[in-house]
C-alpha cells in the first residue's frame, strides 16, 4: 500500500521524496486501515453476549451517535449523527453495543442508504424486537468539497422495521423524540471548528 500511495502522490504532481511527504504513505495506510476496520469486525464479538432478559416493552432510543464513514464513490468522508430506537419483546441489548454496531458498518466504504439498512437489519436479527428505527443524518464532503459544492446540505436516510413501519403513531413519537433539524444544526455548528488535520502517526 505504501508504494501505491507514493505512486498516487507522483501522479498528482507531487514529489513523494520531499520532507513533508516522506512519511505520508505510512500515515495514509494506517488511516485507511482504521477507517475500513469494519470489514474485519465480527458482530458476535462486538455484542459479546450483552443481551438481557427484562420486563420492558417501551421504546429504547440511543440518539446522537457520532459516526464517520467513507463514500465508496469518491473515497471522501461523510459524517454525522445516527439515531437508533427499538421496542423489545423480551430482551434488550447493552446500550454501549449500539454505537459499536454503528462503528462496524460505518468503518467501511459505504453509501448512506446501505449503512442505514445494515444497522437496522443487524439490531433486528440480534434481539428480534417488535420494531427497529434508524435515522442517519450526514454531511458528505463529496458534495461540499467538489461537484455541486453545497456546504450546508445534508442527507437524511431512515430505515423503519416492524411497528415503526406499520404504526404511524409509534414512528412519529420516535421522530419527535430525536428532533432531527435541531440535532443536525448543532452538529454542523460544532463540527466547523474541529476539522483540522495534524501530521500525526
Amino acid at each position: 500500500m505504501h508504494e501505491l500511495i507514493r505512486q498516487l502522490l507522483a501522479e498528482l504532481g507531487e514529489d513523494p521524496s520531499r520532507e513533508g511527504l516522506l512519511n505520508t504513505p505510512a500515515r495514509v495506510a494506517k488511516a485507511l486501515k482504521f477507517l475500513t476496520s469494519g470489514y474485519d469486525a465480527n458482530i458476535d464479538d462486538v455484542v459479546n453476549g450483552a443481551l438481557f432478559t427484562v420486563d420492558y416493552s417501551e421504546m429504547v432510543i440511543v440518539k446522537d451517535i457520532d459516526f464517520y464513514s467513507m463514500c465508496e464513490h469518491h473515497l471522501l468522508p461523510f459524517f454525522g449523527k445516527c439515531h437508533v430506537a427499538y421496542i423489545p419483546t423480551d430482551k434488550v441489548i447493552g446500550l454501549s453495543k449500539i454505537p459499536r454496531i454503528v462503528d462496524v458498518f460505518s468503518r467501511r466504504l459505504q453509501v448512506q442508504e446501505r449503512l442505514t439498512n445494515q444497522i437496522a437489519d443487524t439490531i433486528r436479527d440480534i434481539i428480534r424486537p417488535l420494531g427497529v428505527a434508524v435515522v442517519v443524518e450526514a454531511t458528505h464532503l463529496c458534495m461540499s468539497m467538489r461537484g455541486v459544492e453545497k456546504q450546508n446540505s445534508f442527507a437524511v436516510t431512515s430505515a423503519m422495521v416492524g411497528v415503526f413501519r406499520d404504526q404511524v403513531r409509534t414512528r412519529m413519537e420516535f421522530l419527535e423524540l430525536i428532533k432531527l433539524r435541531s440535532v443536525v444544526s448543532a452538529t454542523r455548528d460544532s463540527a466547523s471548528t474541529s476539522l483540522a488535520c495534524m501530521a500525526e502517526d
